[in-house]
């Protein structure tokens, strides 16, 4: 029989994916703009699946992270437990995608090109910080999502 948690991952990372195509494919169409806007359709779900992931696991996590400072030792032993790995991938998933609409939301508000926000955004959805600092650099003229930009 398949672990709930299982299902969760299944979930979610096959969840992420029309998001992620349509910021890669069709980054001005409205559709994408609509989807992306509203945090009920690209983001509830991942978090839903990450809370019913975590919940159980909350007091051992809190416990573990909040008896002692921190240390790689600690975080090791923390992820030596394959529920917390999944875990830890559905958080994954859901910042990643967070971080890649916010990303997105720079890249279309400032023009990109779709040579410029594909691989930013690819990038976003496999190592978010560093999409999120490369969106940042090729966006750095921008100041603030416009409320008449479409994607915001």
């Amino acid at each position: 029989m398949v672990a709930f948690i299982d299902v969760l991952f299944w979930f979610s990372s096959i969840y992420i994916f029309p998001f992620w195509l349509m910021m890669w494919f069709a980054p001005t169409n409205e559709r994408t703009a609509a989807l992306m806007r509203n945090e009920w359709i690209y983001l509830a779900p991942l978090a839903a699946a990450y809370t019913l992931a975590v919940l159980p696991n909350l007091v051992d996590i809190l416990v573990l992270l909040g008896s002692d400072m921190p240390s790689p030792d600690i975080v090791v032993e923390m992820f030596s437990a394959r529920e917390v790995i999944l875990i830890g991938w559905l958080h994954y998933l859901a910042f990643d995608l967070f971080v890649g609409r916010w990303t997105w939301q720079r890249l279309v508000a400032t023009g990109k090109p779709i040579y410029v926000s594909f691989p930013v955004l690819l990038l976003s959805m496999f190592v978010a910080p560093l999409g999120a600092l490369i969106g940042m650099i090729v966006t750095r003229e921008h100041t603030s999502v416009q409320e008449t930009n479409p994607a915001a």
